[in-house]
């Protein structure tokens, strides 16, 4: 069968020894169906291997493998986002929610995808304005979260949506999350788990210092303002992703949104994101007396 894909661009965070031998395997793989290759970064053990600037892999490849797990696939996606450019994940190591093609199935599972044999799942991101300027702090995937900063004091703040007034808290912060990034930190922080398809977002706060402040689901479309207030004694940050954050001083306001562009995901036919689910948080397991 002929695929649809000419040109592959490997992604990987770094050099990292452990995946060695899964980035090796795929390139086999692919050279063996002789397609053209590329990665984003030069490799020691594939010194051979053609590289290109990840912000050049929508003019020069048709397809991205991001190879690691979901970590890997939230760089990718962000760094993609908007180009239309169709991202794989491979995962090396524990089942992840996004990197759903196993290196234990790898001909298998890749070889479909390459063939056509797969189905297009469109993720939207958000993005964080830091005191009313145009430019954004960054894009997300996952979530936006505003919290306290090498400290062990809460911060306090207001919540405004769509520019009315929502509720003023003390926590160790907030997070605000995609249906992607629901069953991230958004759940750890007792959030619900939103399905993928839903055009909504999760406010949750993080350990809230009274007792009736609960998650709230509000449409995909809405404006989040966050306003640190101006009784703060220690500064907070705000981070998307999990990445190194921004700090935030007394006053300062971080508006959430969504962004702009997407980012398309490749799955199998047959992917099932409640089977994750039951495999992620162990609801499959045999209850016993």
């Amino acid at each position: 069968m002929n695929t649809p894909f000419k040109r592959i661009g490997l992604f990987i965070r770094k050099d990292d020894p452990v995946m060695e031998s899964a980035v090796i395997e795929v390139n086999e793989l692919l050279h063996a169906r002789n397609l053209q290759v590329c990665c984003n970064e030069p490799l020691a053990f594939l010194p051979e291997l053609p590289v290109t600037s990840i912000a050049d892999f929508a003019s020069a490849c048709d397809l991205t493998i991001a190879i690691g797990g979901d970590g890997t696939m939230l760089s990718a996606a962000r760094a993609l986002a908007g180009s239309e450019l169709p991202i794989v994940g491979i995962n090396v190591g524990r089942l992840g929610f996004l990197a759903d093609v196993t290196l234990k199935d790898l001909q298998v599972q890749l070889g479909r995808i390459l063939d056509g044999q797969y189905r297009k799942d469109q993720r939207y991101m958000l993005q964080a304005h830091h005191n009313g300027k145009s430019e954004p702090l960054s894009i997300a995937m996952n979530d936006v979260v505003i919290h306290c900063h090498q400290s062990l004091h809460m911060i306090e703040f207001e919540t405004h949506i769509n520019g009315r007034f929502l509720n003023s808290q003390r926590a160790d912060g907030v997070v605000i999350a995609t249906p992607t990034g629901s069953t991230a930190y958004a759940m750890s922080a007792g959030g619900p788990i939103l399905d993928v398809d839903l055009d909504a977002l999760v406010i949750a706060s993080v350990c809230p210092h009274t007792l009736s402040n609960r998650p709230l689901v509000v449409s995909a479309n809405s404006v989040i303002d966050i306003k640190i207030s101006e009784n703060n004694q220690t500064t907070a940050m705000v981070t998307c992703d999990g990445r190194p954050g921004h700090l935030l001083q007394p006053g300062d306001t971080i508006r959430i949104q969504r962004h702009a562009n997407r980012v398309d995901l490749l799955h199998l036919e047959d992917h099932d994101h409640y089977s994750i689910l039951r495999a992620k948080l162990e609801w499959g397991r045999k209850l016993t007396c």
